[in-house]
């Protein structure tokens, strides 16, 4: 995520730099920081920030599991923590998530996977 993204998240959510701090548990010249480009965006901070936007608008339960948008196999589901905690929306926020029968253990790595997925694009409504 970028200093121009994190902005505009901020602002889908409608909070300040102030409200977005306090949320977070960041301070105000964190997110100052990151939306001036000064600092990096931790990934801590990025999934807080993807977790308050999927869950902002409450249409999650209407969504499509990830399992059926990406007609995962049973034996590939199985394996699968969003499959075990029946979170197909949040296959994007859950660590070790077997999609495409690929096990990404770090967030930098995952993210950029999930960032073109429509899974995620659906669950941030872009």
């Amino acid at each position: 995520m970028d200093s121009k993204e994190f902005k505009k998240y901020r602002k889908k959510l409608n909070k300040s730099q102030k409200e977005i701090a306090q949320l977070f548990g960041i301070s105000l010249k964190a997110v100052q920081g990151y939306e001036q480009g000064w600092r990096n965006i931790p990934a801590h901070v990025e999934r807080q920030m993807y977790f308050h936007l999927s869950r902002r608008d409450g249409n999650q339960i209407r969504r499509k599991p990830c399992w059926v948008i990406k007609n995962c196999p049973t034996k590939i589901r199985e394996q699968c923590p969003a499959w075990e905690f029946n979170a197909g929306d949040l296959c994007w926020f859950i660590s070790r998530t077997i999609c495409c029968s690929d096990d990404r253990k770090e967030w930098e790595e995952k993210i950029k996977f999930c960032r073109s997925c429509e899974v995620l694009k659906s669950a941030l409504n872009l």
